[in-house]
């Protein structure tokens, strides 16, 4: 399976696989950077990641192993370039080869990742966008070679010779052959079968266990065998031999098993096809419960539904809708454009429509053809060829949450097994929603909050250019307690101040605003940096909040040309001087504020020529897991120095793209860069 991280993105995207089907891919046609599965965590930690066996797959990614409970070797590997992470790699074995990686193995998949990686950024840099695919390639697998029209013929008459009954399927589950004896084992003939999926073709096949044996072989690429009883009572064994192509499968009569005498179940006569409700649904649908109780936010909730809706169910498009203020919003779609969705946003719970009668109702409304859904409302507006629709209400605690919405090119019959199903999942969906709603609620409160303690605008200071920015953290975090600030001291002096409070909750942000309002405050006094920092350090501990804050604070003395400098087990700031060397300051660190209230802070002078620049930082721009933050503040540094003479808002876009691209966003970041010169020409304010 091979993935492209498409540049400010946080999801890997699949687009090609090999060796198992779409169908069974499908939980992972979209997975985020920080999903515990081994192809983010090869992102993440920019490394090889190797799980030997399925006792090591559930203890370390639980979820896989609720989808795939079956035993095979799994390989992860990223995709990189230039430090940027382009995409991934995920390969499975059978479990019989040996349980390490050869020296040879890894060399090839390093090598692979390498050229696959500067191709990525080849055409990254020539502006080609890596926009992922709606569909992943199905790639052939590597035939030894091919037969001729003679040994194909050949091949057919051998196996219509055989007593025994014998079919393949493709990867996806299809019939692609089967011989007269299997037809007759079955019951029906060849034409019926050949493209179908025998466990929706047949009902007395339809039992879940039976495409779980498909589905065992594709994955573990291990034989397997299922019985299982004809109408009326006729017993047959059938034995699965998978390849890269598909699978081979005997059919031979069986004895009835011991215990179990009993008869299949009849199919009546033009009975239609089983249906969804087979191995592979009830999978994703486990899979995807347990995906939801990670769900964070309503977007989380959309993109984790329509992952593993679509697929599982084979649908040309879904809606996701939420119901506020009496009138339907659309939180998400697939397989729609934003206009036909415009159209339907904002449509009020009072209309005649479908979407708002379902919900309104609290009664799921399936349509199983274009006539049927004229027939119940002929004013309804039409996507494409859409020809069947189901409509559920997303109910929780007895009231409305949202509707959920499923759209087919073809008829579809929706039996009962499916309906059924649709209808538990969407409880499922509701109370995710709403959990997610609550969550964005109070998220949005917390950011208001933090920003609104943070500056709106930096004073502009002759001699100083300034340039601000804040990027709060990856998908799914809370907020932190980064800050900074510019305080104007007097005619020919500045102070400038970063932090990081504790914590990622309305407390830190709380905090956040005290300490730099401190901070302000001893600052406009004009004392040492050192004392800045003791007295703020006094007034946490008599506060006794409970966290601890990291800070750096720096006087610059713009008539002398030198800066003071002071820190509180901060990150050490970078200097670039004015030739163009940067290096990052060895500060002599005092303690954390709010540990000690008598804690002492030493200072650090440094000389300030123009032409000067300054980069203070917290950690969410060079700490990752499984980075060494020495390294990585050092590798900031050598592109600080070949950022060239850019101004600061060029600046620092480069450093957090720099960082952006080197390591996933967990914290929030918060960056200031500062230059000295003669007088700024134009002096932006942070943002």
């Amino acid at each position: 399976m091979l993935y492209v991280l498409p540049p400010g993105e946080r999801a890997l995207h699949l687009v090609a696989l090999s060796g198992t089907s779409r169908k069974i891919a499908a939980p992972w046609v979209r997975v985020g950077l920080d999903d515990a599965v081994p192809v983010a965590q090869a992102v993440r930690e920019r490394r090889l990641v190797w799980v030997e066996g399925f006792k090591e797959l559930v203890r370390r990614y639980p979820r896989i192993g609720l989808v795939a409970p079956y035993d095979f070797l799994l390989a992860a590997a990223p995709i990189t370039h230039g430090g940027t992470a382009w995409g991934a790699v995920f390969m499975l074995w059978p479990i019989r080869r040996p349980p390490r990686l050869s020296q040879a193995e890894q060399e090839m998949i390093g090598t692979f990742c390498d050229r696959a990686g500067r191709l990525l950024a080849h055409h990254a840099e020539r502006g080609e966008s890596l926009v992922p695919v709606s569909e992943p390639l199905l790639l052939p697998p590597v035939r030894r070679r091919t037969p001729s029209r003679t040994e194909a013929l050949g091949a057919y008459d051998f196996a219509e010779r055989l007593p025994s009954g014998c079919c393949s399927l493709d990867l996806e589950g299809r019939i692609t052959f089967l011989n007269a004896a299997a037809a007759e084992l079955l019951g029906t003939g060849a034409d019926d079968l050949l493209g179908s999926r025998p466990w929706e073709r047949l009902t007395w096949l339809d039992d879940p266990v039976f495409e779980d044996r498909y589905r065992a072989a594709v994955i573990s690429k291990q034989p397997t065998a299922f019985s299982a009883a004809r109408p009326p009572d006729r017993w047959l064994s059938f034995r699965l031999h998978p390849g890269p192509s598909g699978i081979s499968v005997t059919i031979t009569p069986a004895s009835a098993p011991r215990g179990q005498p009993g008869k299949g179940r009849e199919q009546p006569a033009g009975a239609p096809p089983a249906g969804p409700g087979g191995a592979s649904e009830l999978y994703q649908l486990m899979y995807l419960a347990a995906t939801l109780t990670k769900a964070v936010s309503v977007q989380d909730v959309v993109d984790q539904v329509a992952d593993q809706l679509v697929p599982a169910f084979e649908a040309q498009g879904l809606a996701l809708m939420t119901a506020e203020d009496g009138r339907l919003r659309v939180a998400g779609y697939r397989g729609y454009t934003a206009a036909f969705m415009t159209r339907l946003d904002g449509a009020p719970l009072t209309s005649r429509t479908a979407a708002a009668q379902a919900l309104t109702s609290g009664t799921a409304m399936f349509f199983a053809s274009y006539d049927d859904f004229r027939r119940a409302y002929p004013q309804a507006p039409r996507y494409g060829e859409r020809n069947a629709w189901a409509f559920l209400p997303l109910i929780t605690s007895g009231r409305p949450v949202g509707l959920l919405v499923l759209s087919y090119d073809r008829s579809r019959p929706f039996p009962q097994v499916e309906r059924t199903i649709l209808t538990s999942l969407a409880g499922l969906i509701a109370q995710a929603l709403d959990r997610a709603h609550l969550y964005d609620t109070t998220h949005r409160l917390a950011r208001t909050l933090q920003t609104g303690l943070l500056p709106k605008e930096l004073p502009r200071i002759p001699g100083l250019e300034v340039a601000a920015r804040y990027l709060p953290a990856g998908h799914g975090a809370d907020i932190g307690g980064d800050f900074y600030d510019l305080i104007h001291c007097g005619p020919q002096c500045a102070a400038v101040t970063i932090g990081d409070v504790q914590g990622h909750n309305m407390q830190a942000a709380a905090l956040m605003g005290q300490v730099r309002t401190a901070v302000h405050a001893h600052a406009t006094t004009h004392a040492a940096p050192g004392d800045v920092l003791a007295r703020t350090n006094r007034l946490l501990a008599d506060l006794n909040p409970g966290l601890f804050t990291s800070c750096l604070y720096a006087h610059l003395d713009l008539a002398g040309q030198v800066a003071s400098l002071a820190t509180a087990g901060h990150l050490p700031p970078l200097v670039r001087h004015p030739e163009g060397r940067a290096e990052s300051l060895r500060l002599t660190p005092g303690l954390l504020l709010g540990i000690t209230p008598d804690a002492d802070y030493p200072s650090t002078e440094i000389p300030l020529p123009p032409g000067t620049v300054l980069a203070l930082y917290t950690d969410g721009l060079v700490e990752a897991p499984h980075t060494d933050t020495d390294q990585a503040v050092g590798h900031l540094g050598d592109h600080l120095a070949a950022a060239g003479d850019s101004t600061v808002d060029g600046l620092a876009d480069a450093l957090l793209e720099h960082a952006l691209r080197t390591g996933p966003g967990t914290d929030d970041t918060a960056l200031l860069i500062i230059r000295t010169g003669p007088a700024a020409q134009s002096l932006p304010s942070g943002r």
